[in-house]
């Protein structure tokens, strides 16, 4: 398999288990369920376990630059779809800025493995 495509691979895992962890932190409610608290740690522990795998290949700027801006954008929509939370136009605008550094960092910088 292409290392660089393992790499990607591992770092769209470690978005899921981020997004997926701190969903389950909204859902413990200040760690006073035990199961969402529970999911929570080992949602964590994977996402830094598929992160650390991404680092193999993928710089760590260009990596962690992908994953907080892409994990804080699918955070936002789960809390808008799951937890009914609102987001204004700056959100919005904020977050499609984000979501542009992402791609100039994947198209158009040197840093990024391809």
């Amino acid at each position: 398999m292409n290392p660089s495509l393992a790499a990607y691979g591992f770092l769209a895992l470690a978005i899921v288990t981020e997004v997926t962890g701190s969903s389950l932190l909204q859902k413990s409610q200040q760690f006073s369920k035990a199961l969402p608290t529970l999911g929570m740690i080992v949602c964590f522990v994977a996402a830094f376990f598929f992160l650390s795998q991404a680092l193999t290949v993928i710089p760590l700027a260009i990596a962690y630059a992908i994953w907080s801006g892409v994990g804080i954008v699918l955070t936002a929509i789960v809390g808008v779809l799951v937890f009914r939370q609102a987001l204004d136009t700056w959100a919005l605008f904020g977050m499609s800025l984000i979501v542009l550094g992402a791609v100039v960092l994947n198209t158009m910088s040197r840093s990024a493995v391809h």
